[in-house]
């Protein structure tokens, strides 16, 4: 993960996991549900039985609402669901430096049923060895194929693909205030996941060395120093940017609330996607 040399605004926070619009649609639920019920009252009363009274709708309607409520408890998070699906493509980037110089760690995603991995080029960039492990825990050598350093994105092929190759799906860019999850290995800590909003498109950054990036998405989830390479979701759990940077005025490389992404339109044309 790069830090970059100045913050770029004050983000916006995460918004709750379970959305105005995603209440807004169970309550529809909910009170077409009590109009039904109604409904079958008014024709069994219009037949001779009792007249339907105001507490025979209240009733209808509790119960309308009690189960859209149990429907969404049943529903799991949309962070869950994202989670679930970029699992099997994630992968895992260690490199080895030259002689005394360390290893570095970062993360990556399949793209394609061939097994390329997406990651950012300067998590490989200078290695004299790269090394990928997939979901199953295959691990392979790894050799860069394309570079596109004006956007800091590398292609991995790798000497041995795991049993059975799961590639991401991948979409357009979010819009700002959309939600969006970073999956990677901050810190070292594996596959973990981070929940933020869409701060920002079109942003323009200079790292501290290559040139400068444009075009990127802003957002505030938590990234850290092994995120680098691994992608950013959508709700859906599509892949629409690989993590590539973060702000820290402080020029340290811990996470102070702005991280950018290249929009997978962009990186994904060194893989032979469509490209901007």
């Amino acid at each position: 993960m790069r830090p970059v040399g100045t913050a770029v605004g004050e983000p916006e926070r995460a918004t709750p996991e379970r959305t105005p619009r995603r209440r807004h649609a169970l309550l529809i639920v909910a009170v077409a549900v009590a109009v039904a019920l109604a409904g079958a009252l008014w024709w069994v009363t219009s037949a001779g039985p009792a007249p339907l009274t105001g507490a025979d709708v209240d009733a209808a309607v509790q119960r309308g609402i009690e189960q859209a409520q149990e429907a969404e408890r049943d529903v799991p998070p949309e962070a869950t669901l994202a989670y679930q699906a970029i699992t099997p493509s994630l992968v895992t980037v260690t490199t080895q430096r030259l002689e005394g110089a360390g290893t570095g760690l970062g993360s990556g995603v399949v793209v394609n049923a061939g097994g390329a991995v997406l990651t950012a080029l300067h998590v490989v960039d200078g290695a004299a060895q790269v090394q990928v492990e997939f979901a199953d825990g295959t691990r392979a050598a790894a050799q860069v194929t394309a570079r596109q350093p004006e956007h800091d994105i590398a292609v991995l092929a790798v000497d041995r693909l795991p049993e059975v190759v799961v590639p991401a799906v991948l979409a357009g860019a979010p819009p700002v205030g959309d939600t969006v999850f970073a999956v990677g290995n901050p810190l070292g800590l594996r596959a973990s996941l981070t929940s933020g909003v869409v701060s920002a498109t079109g942003r323009t950054i200079t790292p501290p060395s290559g040139p400068a990036l444009d075009g990127l998405i802003q957002f505030d989830a938590a990234v850290n120093p092994g995120n680098s390479g691994g992608p950013l979701l959508n709700r859906a759990g599509q892949v629409v940017g690989i993590v590539t940077a973060l702000a820290n005025p402080a020029n340290q490389d811990f996470f102070v609330g702005v991280g950018f992404a290249v929009p997978i339109a962009t990186a994904g044309g060194a893989a032979g996607g469509p490209q901007q």
